[in-house]
């Protein structure tokens, strides 16, 4: 990696940190600032936020209601650069409420960020975050599969039965 490299990894962390940072102020306005105003923002339930003033007011909601007095806390595992203005960031990270002494693991979140360089720095152009969850692909020889090849195996022969 190069020294450039090196330093645009810094400036995608502190970007990273700067979004904690401003959850952790219940700063919604912020938390925004890091972001396009054409941002994608997927929150783990699936809720998809489209430009950067549905996703602050969202996030205005959550400071003052259920997330209030709540830290995001996390760290970047990875940056990988498409281009040099967009690089996929991936992080882990989770939101801790005041009232916890640690996290729990099935808090822990995963983030896919694409962000991109603008005239105002790096700026997160979309983020999606996924629970961290164990992998549980069921092997080709478990009950499971076997159990879904035959229904599908049904639901084929169903489908052909009602074509005739």
């Amino acid at each position: 990696m190069s020294p450039t490299d090196q330093a645009t990894d810094a400036e995608l962390v502190r970007l990273f940190q700067r979004m904690c940072s401003a959850w952790t102020a219940g700063d919604a306005d912020g938390y925004g600032a890091c972001f396009t105003q054409d941002c994608d923002y997927v929150s783990y339930d699936g809720t998809h936020a489209r430009g950067r003033r549905v996703m602050v007011e969202n996030h205005d909601r959550l400071f003052r209601g259920v997330l209030a007095g709540s830290a995001l806390v996390g760290y970047v595992e990875s940056v990988r650069y498409l281009r040099d203005d967009v690089a996929v960031m991936h992080a882990t990270g989770s939101v801790q409420m005041p009232w916890r002494a640690r996290l729990p693991k099935r808090r822990l979140s995963r983030q896919t960020v694409v962000a991109v360089r603008t005239d105002d720095g790096w700026r997160v152009a979309a983020l999606h975050n996924g629970r961290v969850r164990p992998v549980m692909i069921p092997a080709p020889d478990s009950l499971p599969s076997r159990a879904s090849r035959a229904m599908t195996r049904a639901a084929r022969a169903l489908r052909v039965g009602r074509a005739r």
